[in-house]
């Protein structure tokens, strides 16, 4: 296939200026097994490209799942003609993005290929390891799945820009939900958000094996834990809640086409102006925020993206300073302001916009202890499991599913139904404490939205353990 559409692109001739081919294969397998009942199996499919064409100062895109040289040619045919009106009303001059064409390929390392194991082996597994969940009646709803991807990209340009990746992606899941009389915790694996690229090699590496009996008994612990004080306190975040932190009030807000408000009437503005850079105190100096794509196991890992510009690990913020936009060539043109190679596309039918890829928070140097020690009194919150955030990524309300209060220096009382809220500004600059790298996880989410039409894209996030001071913490009911 990626052979058959070299060859077609070659035989396109569309009247532009520059003419990009972005093709796109992905296929997916979803096994799970819930209350010890194999789910009908999820199996898809999906191709197709999109067409870019700049011509003069315009540009525009068509997408087709019409793969021969006619579909092809009506796909250039309608960018091309998309690209002239465009000319002239644009708040891009596209003439002034050019670059090196891109070359080069990037590869998933998958030590345990997906389909080296046979289908009834995966099957067992999962039923192994959802029998190991139900450990009491009082567990209700229990499951185990497993969500593979393979992706296939190509993208080519009539300069001789040629990029193919392979990609390869593992989402382990598991979850015990716990019930008496009125009374209903969960406990899941990571909040669903040990995502990794790889085999399943995965599993080992993120404890899938090891982590059911756990999951159970602390979901039935939850059901007679008090609730949560309401207090101002400080509060350490495990790793599994703060890649949602770091996703929302740090990832969201720095995306530079979110800044110039292209989002402003769908998934809201930000609070981050383009001044900002180079200027802004946005937390304290153990702020060490990166974009990422180098790190061969981590869910977003890319060589480049989806406008064919190489990617690199740059910091976003470093020692709490704000230097960089998470903006795609466009954005970066557009602003005139550095970014990243971030340009991202969920599909062949979408174009590439502004999105997080992999948004790291670096470790520091406290341990789990050291962090304990210094608290006399608040909560060490665990997996995410409720969020809101106002429309410019300032204001947000986070719960989670596991709390435990910190008392003299010691975990003590386990608390149900943990929330805590703040301001991007204040909270981050409040950061007391960065857990070691024997606290640091890699994780991510599978299911980002935003844009119009929406694309949901995977994103990658790794953190370490992290103490806030003065926190405004409260308990459901």
């Amino acid at each position: 296939m990626l052979e058959r559409i070299e060859e077609r692109f070659r035989h396109l001739a569309p009247q532009g200026d520059f003419c990009a081919l972005r093709f796109v294969h992905e296929r997916s397998e979803v096994l799970a097994v819930r209350q010890n009942i194999v789910q009908p199996l999820e199996t898809s499919e999906d191709n197709g490209a999109m067409l870019t064409v700049y011509a003069g100062d315009g540009m525009g895109y068509a997408a087709t799942s019409d793969l021969s040289l006619p579909g092809l040619r009506r796909a250039a045919q309608q960018a091309c003609d998309w690209a002239q009106q465009s000319a002239g009303r644009s708040v891009v001059d596209f003439a002034k993005i050019r670059t090196v064409p891109p070359v080069g390929e990037y590869t998933t390392h998958a030590l345990v290929p997906w389909r080296s194991t046979p289908l009834p082996e995966k099957i067992d597994l999962l039923r192994a390891e959802c029998a190991r969940l139900k450990t009491d009646d009082r567990i209700v709803d229990w499951e185990a799945s497993l969500w593979y991807t393979e992706t296939d990209t190509l993208y080519l340009t009539t300069d001789g820009g040629r990029v193919y990746q392979h990609f390869v992606y593992l989402v382990p899941t598991l979850s015990a939900t716990a019930n008496a009389g009125s009374e209903t915790q969960t406990r899941t694996f990571g909040g669903r958000g040990y995502c990794r690229q790889g085999g399943l090699e995965v599993l080992d590496a993120v404890g899938f094996h090891t982590a059911a009996p756990q999951l159970a008994a602390e979901a039935l612990q939850l059901l007679t834990a008090p609730n949560c004080p309401s207090q101002v306190m400080d509060v350490l975040l495990a790793p599994d809640q703060m890649i949602l932190q770091i996703h929302e009030s740090v990832g969201h807000p720095l995306e530079l086409d979110r800044i110039l408000g292209d989002e402003r009437n769908y998934a809201g503005t930000s609070f981050v102006m383009p001044d900002m850079f180079g200027t802004y105190r946005y937390g304290s100096d153990l702020l060490n925020i990166t974009f990422d794509p180098t790190r061969p196991e981590q869910y977003v890992s890319y060589g480049f993206d989806d406008d064919g510009q190489p990617a690199h690990r740059e910091y976003l913020i470093r020692n709490g300073l704000l230097l960089r936009a998470l903006g795609g060539l466009t954005s970066q043109v557009r602003a005139d302001l550095p970014g990243v190679a971030n340009s991202r596309a969920c599909s062949w039918n979408r174009p590439p916009i502004d999105r997080m890829a992999n948004l790291n928070l670096e470790p520091g140097n406290a341990s789990l202890e050291e962090m304990l020690a210094a608290v006399e009194r608040g909560v060490y919150m665990k997996t995410n499991c409720s969020w809101s955030i106002d429309d410019s990524r300032n204001k947000f309300q986070f719960g989670c599913e596991w709390g435990q209060l910190i008392e003299h220096g010691q975990l003590t009382t386990v608390v149900k139904n943990p929330n805590y809220r703040g301001i991007s500004a204040t909270f981050w600059r409040n950061l007391k404490m960065v857990g070691n790298r024997d606290t640091f996880e890699i994780m991510g989410t599978p299911n980002c939205g935003k844009g119009e039409p929406n694309q949901v894209i995977r994103v990658g996030h790794a953190s370490p353990a992290c103490l806030f001071a003065d926190v405004e913490v409260f308990g459901g009911e």
